[in-house]
């Protein structure tokens, strides 16, 4: 019987169905072994979760069910234009297997989208269908007659054909048997979905686990290498890829780069070592990568690709990859490669994350290791470079240095050659090496003369201002065909060459050379060149000066240390900064140790002060919380400081060995010699004795750094850091920390103790002014009457307040040794003294305060003449009081004066004769006063000058220096303001208006000049105040050599306004003849004031000639001419007078000159001379010629004094009248050598 064929679109009907008897006969016994299957089907397929066995268990039940001659099951692959293959089938034995069958697009046509929509094709007889024939001719190829295809949908999209295949003739398919192949592709496209998503978990699970993996093991404390290996062969496996490797860029280069690690399957090459490099890299793909993103390529050949990349991919048997940037900062420092070699590879979205999150962490562990490894490396090098520095200061010869820093830096760098070149300037920049260290395989070239024609051009400008210069690669480089044909000559492939400057000169060049290859120099390799090159220049510098300067070349050598450990200077500062803001010694110790404890991280740092007798306590801590307070464990138990010399100092001040030495016996032990500090990283293993770690388990230490806190060059104290919780590793830069800062204590003590001397001595300084202005007071009123009641009662009044005592009084022998008190003034509540004499007991008390006794009172005699008359006494009735020196002198002072005044009434009383000898003897005595007196006012006019001098000099240099800026701002502004005025010479009214008001003209022309002035105002200031504290001299109280030039021109300088012209008088020419003096031993100040007298003296003699002054006369009767030296021509060390012309003109002439051992300073002026009989006592005290109010007397006396017994040389006088006036000052160079 002829059956008709059903498809998709001629499906079968109920009622052709029903044609058929012997199937409808039977249709519902089928239905129910259908359905029976059908459950046993899902069941079965439920129980797997691999598709594999879900499909092979379906094909099998449907087979046995439907009596089919195979079922087979087809998966469609759209990335490969749908092609189809069969993964699974079940068949009688009798008919072909087709599994792993492929098909391609062309067998379906258009049936392929009636299937992508879910409908399905059912064929009774392929050779009485509307099939086309090449559709027919590939069924009869699978040995088909009759098909059933039914469609997988996975979601909605087709993943593959459940085909039931009729291979021994034509079958009419039948409606439950198409339903049920239908439920059964519709339960395994469900299958298919629950199976992708539980894979898809597991997948990500694994991905996870694996990548928590991969990241544990980056982050584990390994080198980069071994992080690499591991990496690619966690992520190879993982992947199930056939190439993992990382690949490193060189982006000085030109991006080209190598594979540094990988991870390959076997029957693959290995791309370890390859250099690649891609010319077009730097334009497409490289700020791709530098933005993170990530390249996924199925199919090499399916992407836009450019040939040459194909080219390289196809190098490395590359058919698909993904790859991933690996980032070190903002950097792109490589790539992570996955490659599939095989064949090409549809990469998941999962797969590509999980590569890229891969890279990310790799990019971590990039910029972890380097920081790890620079830090490593710096670490090394500074090592190294403190060996090297080392080993350059330990000589002084340069060839030794150079040889050295040679050999060391090569080995530290492991280059081929390592040069030192030596320029000739003079040549135009030719040199040659003339030092080396260099491999076994490469030449030597020492004494190789080098001359590059352009190198001043290009590079001596460079070099000169300490730049370095990195190749990589010579040929890389835009270099010029000389240079890399001098480099070629070296056989250089890759150098470093950094500058070796002498002082401001470029002396030569250290040369790295590497021979063998190209090298990428790291920045942390290029700084170490730097810094040996800048050693270097400081040890050339060294031998040139050593000579010289021994002393500047070990400050040099100290800088350039400290240069070196700029960072713990930055630390250190920032505690010396706290140390200096406070002058209170508390503040300044509690703020150390807290600040200390906080850098070191230490658990307790305190400060021990040592006392005279070596006895000691602590006076300042900070302590890590819970830890206890030494401090107030002092001062709850006192005998934990008592007995600490016997053991503890001993091994910290002590030599080392256990001995039983005390402090006190050892006197502060090896500290007290100099030694700064003592470390000790654990207590328990120093060997020290069972008494010392009883004492430092006191204070629950189990490591300490003691440095020395020295004082004047003596022990003070110790600064201590304790580490309680175990033992600790002092480093280095701990150590140099703790002892700068006990340095700077020890100063901070020095600037404390200088600051309480200084308040000390201004207030002994005001309450010795104060004494003397009320001494001067009771002089007054002592001078102010001749009654003798009258001057005692004001006397004793005046002391006892002056002095601040309870009784001040006086007391009068008679000449048989008894007397009274005649006068005294006592604080209310005190009874007056009676007129009897008080016993005198001979009783000493004991010394109690700096070698003084404390006693009740004081007194000082008061003498008449040389009789004594009585006593002047001071009570301090309440109880012993020290008596300072000031007091007591204040007390003979004041004595001395009621002995005057004694003396005085009782002479007047006798005769007029006495009385005028009396009045002699007191005139003599205040000009002694007041001679003392004028010698105070000059100390005091000293440091007057130079505390003018500093107030002005600070402001005035403020003014000076910003004078310049105010000018270029003024002429900016005036230059804007021309510029307005020529583009728009028509303002609005109103700036019309003010323009005219202030004059916009006169004040452009006025402004610069004004400016002008004032610069030149403030230089002459700054001038002169330079002046003023060089005539001061105040910081050189104490003999020194001086140019005694400098002390002359401060002199005229401070005597200029003297020398100007005004309207009475003529301008002084100056002439200064000066010779070649050396510097001369002196006191500079005192001669200086000696200069000063004398030009004053010229000065007003000249005046008084041109100003036709009263005749010079003698002020005083004429006495023996005490202090003059005689002057005869032809006398022995008697030098003739310079000539000097005697015009109109009034001129002063200094002449300086170098006799032997001595120093001549001739300072002549042509006024109208001297007199002999002014001459002769030119130098007397209180002899002058000048009208009273314009002298006193005591200049040249004074100046007399200061040539002839301060520096025992000679002042003369050398004068004739109406021929001008020299005066000669002669003295030794060298003071020092007084026989």
């Amino acid at each position: 019987m002829k059956t008709t064929p059903t498809t998709e679109a001629n499906q079968p009907t109920p009622a052709e169905m029903e044609t058929k008897p012997d199937l409808i006969a039977s249709q519902p016994q089928n239905q129910a072994e259908q359905q029976i299957a059908l459950t046993r089907v899902l069941a079965r397929t439920r129980q797997s979760l691999d598709l594999a066995t879900i499909f092979k268990t379906a094909a099998t039940e449907l087979r046995s069910l439907l009596k089919a001659d195979r079922v087979a099951v087809f998966r469609f692959y759209p990335k490969r234009d749908w092609e189809v293959k069969c993964v699974c089938e079940d068949k009688a034995s009798d008919w072909n297997s087709i599994l792993g069958v492929k098909l391609d697009k062309s067998n379906f046509g258009e049936r392929l989208t009636h299937f992508q929509q879910g409908r399905f094709q059912a064929v009774a007889d392929i050779n009485c269908t509307k099939l086309s024939q090449s559709y027919i001719e590939s069924l009869k190829k699978f040995q088909i007659q009759a098909s059933l295809v039914v469609p997988l949908l996975k979601g909605k999209e087709l993943w593959g054909l459940l085909c039931v295949h009729q291979c021994s003739s034509s079958r009419r398919w039948k409606e439950s048997e198409l339903e049920l192949v239908k439920q059964i592709a519709a339960h395994l496209g469900v299958r298919l979905q629950y199976t992708a998503l539980v894979t898809q978990a597991r997948g990500k699970a694994k991905q996870q686990k694996a990548l928590a993996r991969v990241i544990t093991r980056i982050r584990a404390p390994l080198d980069i290498e071994t992080i690499f290996k591991t990496t690619v062969t966690e992520v190879r496996r993982l992947l199930q890829a056939d190439r993992v490797g990382v690949f490193r860029f060189y982006p000085e280069f030109d991006w080209e780069g190598e594979f540094i690690s990988e991870d390959v399957g076997d029957g693959w090459n290995s791309a370890v070592g390859t250099k690649v490099y891609d010319h077009c890299f730097s334009k497409k793909f490289a700020h791709l990568y530098h933005q993170g993103r990530v390249n996924a390529i199925a199919d090499i050949y399916q992407g836009q690709f450019s040939d040459c990349y194909i080219q390289i991919l196809e190098k490395f048997q590359v058919r698909a990859s993904v790859i991933a940037p690996l980032l070190k900062g903002k950097d792109l420092w490589g790539l992570l490669c996955i490659h599939q070699c095989s064949s090409p590879r549809d990469w998941k979205r999962s797969e590509i994350e999980f590569t890229s999150q891969i890279a990310q962490h790799l990019g971590v562990a990039l910029e972890h290791t380097e920081s790890l490894t620079q830090a490593r490396s710096q670490a090394e090098q500074q090592k190294a470079l403190a060996g090297v520095i080392a080993k350059i200061r330990e000589s002084l010869d340069l060839d030794t240095i150079f040889k050295t820093t040679a050999t060391e830096v090569r080995q530290l760098l492991k280059a081929d050659r390592v040069g030192v070149f030596r320029f000739d300037p003079h040549r135009d920049w030719e040199g040659e090496f003339i030092y080396e260290d260099v491999g076994e395989n490469w030449d030597s070239v020492v004494a190789a003369k080098v001359y590059d024609h352009c190198f001043s051009d290009k590079f001596a400008h460079l070099y000169q201002q300490g730049r370095i210069n990195a190749i990589a690669d010579i040929y890389r480089g835009e270099f010029s065909d000389c240079y890399i044909q001098i480099l070629e000559k070296f056989q250089v492939r890759a150098n470093v060459v950094a500058p070796l400057i002498k002082g401001k000169d470029l002396w030569g060049l250290l040369c790295i050379h590497q021979c063998s290859g190209p090298r990428r120099w790291e920045s942390y390799e290029i700084e170490f060149v730097s810094q040996i090159a800048e050693h270097m220049g400081v040890a050339l510098e060294q031998a040139e000066y050593l000579e010289q300067v021994k002393a500047q070349s070990a400050q040099l050598a100290k800088a350039t240390e400290q240069a070196r450990i700029a960072e713990r200077q930055r630390a250190l500062a920032t505690v010396v900064d706290k140390i200096r803001q406070s002058l209170d010694l508390e503040t300044i110790f509690q703020n150390t140790v807290q600040e200390v404890r906080h850098l070191l991280q230490t658990d307790r740092v305190a400060i021990y002060r040592i006392n005279p007798n070596w006895t000691g306590e602590f006076v300042a801590e900070s302590v890590a919380e819970g830890w206890n307070s030494l401090i107030q464990k002092q001062l709850e138990q006192p005998d934990i400081v008592e007995d600490i010399s016997k053991c503890t100092f001993t091994y910290l001040g002590g030599n080392g060995e256990i001995t039983d030495t005390y402090l006190k016996d050892t006197e502060g032990g090896r500290f007290t010699k100099g030694e700064l500090f003592r470390i000790c990283d654990d207590i328990y293993s120093a060997g020290f004795p069972d008494c010392y770690i009883e004492v430092l388990e006191s204070y629950h230490a189990k490591a300490y750094i003691i440095v020395a806190i020295y004082y004047d060059r003596k022990l003070w104290g110790l600064l201590g850091a304790y580490q309680n919780t175990g033992p600790r590793h002092w480093q280095g830069d701990e150590v140099y920390l703790v002892t700068q800062i006990g340095t700077q204590l020890g100063i901070a003590l020095q600037q404390a103790e200088y600051l309480q001397q200084v308040k000390t001595q201004a207030e002994e300084l005001e309450k010795a002014a104060e004494r003397q202005r009320a001494l001067a007071t009771t002089v007054e009123k002592i001078r102010q009457s001749l009654d003798l009641d009258t001057i005692f009662r004001a006397t004793t009044q005046e002391v006892r307040q002056l002095l601040e005592v309870e009784r001040v009084a006086i007391y009068r022998f008679y000449p048989d040794w008894s007397g009274e008190f005649v006068a005294d003034s006592i604080v209310d509540g005190w009874k007056p003294l009676v007129k009897n004499q008080p016993a005198i007991e001979d009783i000493f008390l004991p010394k109690t305060q700096v070698g003084r006794y404390p006693r009740n009172e004081t007194f000082v005699p008061i003498l008449q003449g040389e009789k004594l008359w009585g006593l002047l006494v001071a009570y301090q009735n309440s109880q012993p009081r020290y008596w300072q020196d000031e007091e007591i002198n204040l007390l003979a002072q004041v004595g001395v004066q009621l002995g005057v005044a004694i003396q005085q009434a009782e002479l007047l009383e006798q005769t007029r004769k006495q009385a005028q000898e009396l009045t002699q003897a007191f005139e003599h005595l205040q000009r002694s006063q007041d001679q003392l007196v004028q010698r105070e006012k000059m100390a005091g006019l000293g440091q007057l000058v130079a505390g003018v001098a500093h107030e002005i000099n600070s402001p005035v240099n403020f003014i000076y220096g910003n004078l310049s800026h105010v000018s270029e701002y003024t002429q900016d502004l005036l230059n804007l303001l021309s510029l307005y005025q020529r583009y728009y010479p028509s303002p609005v009214s109103q700036i019309q208006e003010q323009v005219e008001a202030i004059d916009v003209e006169f004040i452009s022309n006025d402004l610069p000049k004004t400016l002008a002035s004032m610069k030149m105002g403030a230089d002459r200031i700054r001038q002169l105040v330079l002046s003023l504290r060089t005539f001061s001299r105040l910081d050189e109280a104490q003999m020194k050599s001086v140019d005694l030039h400098e002390g002359i021109d401060s002199t005229l300088l401070i005597l200029q306004h003297r020398l100007k012209a005004n309207t009475d008088l003529p301008d002084i020419e100056v002439v200064k003849e000066y010779g070649n003096l050396p510097p001369v031993e002196c006191y500079p100040a005192q001669l200086n004031q000696v200069f000063l007298n004398i030009l004053s003296n010229g000065i007003d003699a000249i005046e008084d000639g041109l100003g036709a002054s009263p005749a010079m006369a003698p002020t005083r009767a004429e006495d023996n001419g005490k202090g003059f030296l005689s002057i005869e021509r032809g006398a022995e060390n008697i030098h003739p007078p310079l000539a000097m012309s005697h015009d109109t003109l009034p001129k002063i002439l200094i002449r300086t000159s170098a006799i032997a051992d001595r120093v001549l300073i001739r300072i002549s002026d042509n006024g109208p001379g001297i007199p002999e009989e002014v001459r002769s006592r030119i130098f007397d005290p209180f002899f002058t010629t000048k009208p009273i109010g314009r002298g006193t007397g005591l200049g040249l006396s004074i100046s007399y004094q200061i040539v002839v017994e301060k520096h025992r040389g000679q002042l003369r006088c050398i004068a004739l009248p109406e021929q001008g006036t020299e005066f000669q000052i002669e003295i030794p160079i060298k003071q020092s050598e007084r026989s």
